[in-house]
């Protein structure tokens, strides 16, 4: 069984993300089609990339990177849960991606995004930066608006057709990760 990484990719004080991430998990675990775990970058205290080697190399000098790569290296797919800040991913999310290399390398990934717009804007960054990475990218997203499914732009209540857009985003990865594994071995 596929395993999936929700990635909640902010750590900013009474940030969103937990109750969307919650929402993604509590939805993709009842597909009953892959094993779903949430990580949490808060958890990881990754510090501004403070490894001396570049990722590339695979050697690791820190806890907290190892910490990382071994949270990420046997995952086989992900849905990156990101904010948009500025019209970008925030600089936690992009370090945590940037701390690691091969771990990232043959796999599949989606999207759930919030702010302003969606987070629209956050969702191509990332894709630019993933392809990079040699992960493909799904074409189906969830754009979560502060303004309309987020009450007082703080309480999640998110409108009934985010529902059937999450799962057709699942749906997709899936495929992806099938269509990948050949090419992890």
């Amino acid at each position: 069984m596929p395993k999936v990484g929700i990635i909640l990719g902010s750590t900013r004080p009474g940030r969103n993300g937990e109750a969307v991430a919650r929402w993604v998990h509590e939805l993709a675990a009842k597909r009953g089609d892959a094993e779903y775990q949430v990580l949490d970058l808060q958890d990881y205290d990754l510090r501004h990339l403070d490894e001396p080697t570049p990722a590339a190399a695979g050697v690791y000098h820190h806890d907290h990177t190892k910490s990382w790569s071994a949270a990420v290296a046997p995952l086989d797919a992900f849905v990156f849960v990101t904010p948009e800040y500025n019209h970008s991913i925030p600089g936690v999310l992009k370090d945590a991606i940037d701390f690691l290399y091969e771990e990232w390398a043959n796999k599949a990934a989606g999207f759930v995004s919030y702010g302003v717009d969606g987070g629209v804007r956050s969702v191509g960054h990332l894709r630019d930066i993933l392809a990079t990475l040699r992960v493909a990218t799904v074409q189906m997203y969830v754009a979560l608006s502060v303004a309309t499914d987020f009450e007082n732009f703080s309480d999640f209540r998110p409108a009934a057709g985010h529902e059937e857009r999450l799962n057709t985003m699942l749906d997709q990865l899936l495929e992806w990760d099938a269509a990948l594994q050949p090419l992890r071995g």
